[in-house]
């Protein structure tokens, strides 16, 4: 079992790039079944869930292949529609294949995704929305059978809730709709827009992202494409709440920092002197860190739930009282128990948590129980006194990529350890 060492105490300084983001890379690759093509894409991070990516890709008998940071998959020798039950388990979000693979074969056979250490993650709304387009949906012992006879067809598509991967999902299905798909109270967050690009590139027209109503005009011509994913804000969000809890001052590079404004004006409400100009955004924390108005999380372009882990980590050691209310997971402060181990006050009554700072967090031996979690723990160990020892990593791996190198060039003392 792997393990973070981590000595705290250490004031950060230098510049760290961002990665790819997890959450557009995903759908991404179950987009290159559509061509029947090759695609090449730029930026894509190693992930533990990309590998499952890939991993789905290939048992559909696409063709697939990584040098450095780039990834070509070849989706011209597709040959099955099936996902079995080991691959679906791998990640929570596989489910995003079953629109993909509709639309390229009229067929998808899946297993329901397993559950998930957030709470329950209905895919009520992805079904919904492939039966609004004409697909047949059976459920047969924890299995999806998907079928679309005559093939589907453009319709309107009204969401209950702007989930992200059914407006993902419905958008891929209706790249293979005959007509016009229209989607209505999309979700509208960047990850979108960004596989609204892929799509394009492709030559696939969509239209809409990034706002509530996206439109697809169905079956265009598809043919190879070459794309760079976006940053990933969320990885950006993490560096910042490192830099705040640490301190010293922190460079970001290759963010957007227009994403991420609800983020920087909490820090520097907190106390960070933060700025953001073009592709980075600076940090800077030499004082104390104080309690900020109440953080509510909700669907972009509000406060992410993502980044409500490693922010309420860095705000456990300072002055003042810090009330997080989540709006999206019921079970998102898990997280908390594992802080508090290290000197933390936080009290939780259901979706409510109250982060009491306290002058100082010391190390001790914390387990993450989720990806942001973990992340939470690793924020908060660098600004603790002392050593901590992280482990549940396979979390963390999910959607950081090698962490540990990045947060030791910055001057943080990290060792991943067996």
């Amino acid at each position: 079992m792997s393990a973070f060492l981590v000595e705290g105490g250490r004031r950060l300084s230098g510049a760290v790039a961002v990665h790819g983001a997890k959450n557009s890379v995903l759908p991404i690759l179950a987009a290159t079944l559509l061509s029947g093509g090759r695609s090449v894409i730029h930026n894509c991070p190693r992930l533990s869930d990309v590998d499952a990516s890939l991993a789905i890709l290939e048992h559909l008998g696409c063709r697939t292949s990584r040098e450095g940071d780039t990834v070509t998959v070849d989706s011209g020798p597709m040959d099955r529609y099936d996902v079995p039950d080991a691959l679906m388990r791998e990640m929570r979000s596989s489910v995003i294949f079953l629109g993909a693979i509709l639309a390229r074969t009229g067929q998808a056979s899946l297993s329901r995704p397993g559950g998930c250490e957030l709470g329950p993650r209905p895919i009520d709304l992805h079904l919904a929305a492939l039966r609004a387009m004409g697909a047949r949906v059976e459920e047969r012992g924890g299995d999806l059978l998907c079928g679309a006879g005559a093939g589907l067809t453009g319709c309107t598509i009204t969401l209950a809730i702007a989930s992200v991967g059914a407006t993902e999902n419905a958008m891929l299905a209706a790249c293979g709709c005959g007509g016009t798909t229209t989607i209505l109270n999309a979700a509208r967050e960047p990850e979108i827009l960004d596989l609204q690009r892929f799509l394009r590139a492709m030559g696939a027209r969509v239209e809409g992202a990034g706002t509530s109503t996206v439109v697809v005009e169905g079956r265009r011509p598809l043919h190879d494409c070459e794309h760079r994913v976006m940053a990933d804000r969320i990885v950006a969000a993490t560096y910042l709440a490192a830099g705040a809890a640490a301190g010293g001052e922190v460079l970001v590079t290759g963010i957007d920092g227009r994403q991420l404004s609800t983020v920087t004006a909490v820090l520097r409400e907190a106390g960070c002197r933060l700025h953001s100009e073009g592709d980075f955004i600076s940090l800077r924390r030499d004082g104390v860190l104080r309690g900020v108005r109440p953080i509510r999380t909700a669907p972009y372009p509000g406060f992410p739930t993502d980044a409500q882990p490693p922010v309420m980590a860095a705000l456990c050691a300072g002055e003042g009282t810090t009330v997080l209310v989540e709006t999206i997971f019921e079970n998102r402060f898990r997280h908390a128990s594992e802080l508090a181990r290290m000197g933390a006050d936080i009290r939780v009554e259901g979706r409510v948590a109250v982060v009491c700072g306290v002058p100082r967090l010391h190390g001790a031996p914390v387990e993450a129980a989720d990806l942001r979690g973990g992340a939470a723990l690793l924020v908060a160990a660098l600004g603790a006194e002392g050593e901590s020892r992280i482990t549940g990593l396979r979390h963390i791996d999910r959607g950081y990529d090698r962490v540990e190198e990045a947060l030791t060039a910055l001057g943080a003392s990290v060792d991943r350890v067996e």
